[in-house]
């Protein structure tokens, strides 16, 4: 026990030292709701049951700190986890979780966070939603609510390193790689001892343009055979938005390709959003159109919610007062 205490008195001092040098800030959201839920079975005559629950969004607890190293560089580090209120449960660094450093040149970090292509949803307006549950646009743009295994894109996979540029009046960068590998656990966004043998990763970059009532922003993403060998994805994105000050109006546009057994498949999708302050919150609307899928794969080839045939596309629209 003297040894021990000996030990920490040494230790103490050192970091305690060490701490006042760093700016660290606690963080989070509790976004709880009650939901009534309407939907159709597959199938002619299919029942439309109504589903009641409790869904607890994007909420969210997290640590972040930047540490001064002299010079103008600073160290960053962040651990966010997921926190599901409705359940009691979470997962802890499961969401932004990341160590890097930031300077004049920009910012460099590695770990698990979202990609550049998930830049263009607050240039799209839809921030008033959390972008997540049954509001989230990510439902069509992009097939974002599956994962990398499933032909998904705008994800959170592991092993990635990122670069962000400082603006340039106005003007921004962004360029990441991820390795799917199999250190540590293995899942179907951070990949497995198969994919890292079949040498599969996933590129991402992005520009945006920010000046006063204008922003305008560019993405690509492309799954470089997660799905399996010489199958890659690619998803290439636009949005652009303009604030008129009593109402922002914006758009995007989606060009979604998949590589597949049969050939390729792909599809074209646009939406339009408005926000208007009013009160206290914020009225948000969207309208998006993802047409039919097309390409060279033969009919009924499918790769998540995308099928290649006439009459496959999807609409979705909402409606929300934050």
């Amino acid at each position: 026990k003297l040894v021990a205490f000996a030990v920490a008195g040494m230790l103490g001092a050192p970091l305690a030292a060490h701490a006042q040098t760093a700016n660290v800030t606690l963080y989070g959201r509790l976004n709880i709701d009650f939901e009534i839920v309407n939907g159709r079975q597959p199938g002619p005559g299919g029942s439309n049951p109504n589903v009641t629950r409790l869904s607890s969004n994007s909420s969210r607890f997290g640590m972040r700190g930047t540490e001064s190293l002299g010079g103008g560089l600073n160290a960053i580090f962040q651990i966010e986890s997921s926190i599901n209120g409705d359940t009691n449960a979470g997962n802890l660094g499961g969401r932004e979780t990341f160590v890097g450093f930031q300077g004049s040149w920009g910012t460099f970090k590695m770990g698990s966070f979202l990609l550049p292509l998930d830049d263009m949803h607050p240039i799209f307006g839809n921030v008033p939603t959390y972008t997540t549950s049954i509001l989230s646009t990510a439902d069509l743009w992009s097939q974002g609510t599956l994962s990398k295994a499933n032909g998904g894109f705008d994800t959170r996979p592991g092993n990635t390193l990122r670069y962000d540029s400082p603006a340039f009046s106005g003007l921004t960068f962004s360029g990441t790689v991820s390795m799917q590998d199999s250190s540590g656990a293995t899942g179907p966004n951070t990949g497995d001892h198969s994919s890292e043998l079949r040498h599969a990763y996933v590129l991402g970059g992005n520009a945006i343009y920010n000046n006063g009532p204008i922003q305008v922003g560019a993405a690509f993403e492309s799954n470089q055979k997660l799905r399996g060998q010489d199958l890659n994805d690619t998803d290439v994105t636009l949005t652009g938005g303009y604030n008129f000050g009593i109402v922002r109006v914006a758009a995007m546009y989606e060009y979604l390709k998949y590589d597949t057994p049969s050939g390729d498949l792909k599809r074209n999708m646009w939406g339009v959003s408005g926000t208007m302050p009013m009160g206290p919150g914020t009225w948000y609307a969207f309208y998006g159109r993802a047409g039919d899928g097309r390409g060279s794969a033969k009919d009924g080839e499918r790769v998540g919610g995308l099928t290649r045939g006439s009459d496959t596309g999807s609409n979705q629209w909402e409606l929300s007062y934050t």
